[in-house]
């Protein structure tokens, strides 16, 4: 039986069975496909980080329902009940505390005081909450090194080529295809655990979206992530959890190298263009619409990392809008890894 089934009620019923008993979906979301497993449960969420090769402290963001859900999770702030009316379900991740009581597994938080939820816009994603009756700790259903998955063939090449990844006896129990992922990129993080709300990662909604309802203006310096937490308690091995997902340097990297703001290309390299770049080998939206460069993101990054291009070169995209959020992700696939990074960069 194939890992990759069709999103229908049947096998969403059964996907659903499976996380109950412990075991990881693959799920489409409006942004990137990801790696599901009850968030409650330690034994799932070990197998999340196992099956991606996860640094440990890179937490996971969990997904819900609605605000009610998320509550049961978090101490939800005023400040997050207005963000939540206006982008959820939607492509928004809060990092916010963590409730007393907190059903949530340890290792989901990877040990940190706060949280990251989302309520997913997906159908897919938002029926099989429903059937599962649990939150889902989900990152993106990529293998180590990988770009981020946006349509269910990119997570069987991803997770389906070991051998031991099977319906009967891996965690990964299926893979619900529901098509491309309609944003393409992955939601914008935004912390709201400290005094003023933090953008931690640009994302699906993007900066100028949260200003007109945070009633305020970010900085330039808003715009792009923080690299590393500012406060954080160290581990006995050194090392401290990050406040969030998508805080490393090197991330969504193809295997081939990356240049950024290409005005040439060599006779090797690949040319990502946009908006009908001369010689372009791909052009992420010849029409220069934003929304479906994001789309077309991570899909052309990877039909371009392969012979017989040694190198990827990117033409320059715009900065405001979602282009900020195309930026941030091409800088960081074109960064060299740090001393010291696992493998897996991604979230």
């Amino acid at each position: 039986m194939t890992l990759v089934r069709p999103a229908d009620p049947a096998t969403i019923a059964a996907a659903a069975q499976a996380l109950r008993s412990g075991r990881l979906v693959a799920f489409p979301t409006e942004t990137v496909y990801g790696l599901g497993g009850d968030a409650r449960s330690p034994v799932a969420v070990a197998a999340i980080y196992a099956t991606k090769k996860r640094p440990s402290r890179n937490p996971l963001i969990v997904h819900v329902p609605d605000l009610s859900a998320a509550a049961i999770l978090a101490r939800i702030t005023p400040l997050a009940e207005r963000l939540a009316a206006a982008f959820w379900p939607g492509p928004l991740t809060l990092v916010l505390p963590l409730a007393d009581d907190t059903p949530l597994a340890p290792q989901v938080t990877a040990g940190g005081a706060t949280v990251a939820l989302r309520a997913p816009a997906h159908p897919v994603a938002r029926a099989l909450l429903a059937a599962c009756a649990c939150p889902l700790a989900a990152p993106s259903a990529n293998r180590s090194g990988s770009v981020s998955p946006t349509r269910a063939a990119h997570v069987a090449v991803d997770l389906a080529l070991d051998p031991r990844m099977s319906p009967e006896g891996a965690p990964l129990a299926m893979i619900l295809d529901g098509g491309p992922c309609q944003v393409g990129v992955e939601s914008t993080v935004l912390d709201l655990s400290g005094p003023h709300p933090r953008l931690l990662r640009p994302g699906g909604v993007t900066v100028e979206a949260l200003a007109a309802v945070l009633g305020e203006t970010p900085g330039r310096a808003a715009l792009f992530p923080a690299r590393r937490p500012t406060t954080a308690t160290a581990r006995p091995d050194g090392t401290a959890p990050l406040p969030s997902p998508g805080l490393l340097r090197s991330h969504y990297a193809p295997d081939r190298p990356v240049r950024l703001n290409a005005e040439s290309t060599a006779p090797d390299e690949a040319l990502l263009g946009f908006a009908g770049t001369p010689g372009a080998t791909l052009d992420l939206s010849p029409a220069g619409d934003l929304e479906e460069a994001a789309r077309n993101l991570f899909a052309m990054l990877r039909a371009l990392d392969r012979p017989p291009y040694t190198a990827i070169a990117v033409a320059p995209l715009p900065t405001t809008g979602l282009g900020a959020t195309l930026n941030d992700r091409l800088a960081r696939a074109a960064a060299p890894r740090e001393a010291g990074d696992p493998p897996d960069m991604h979230d």
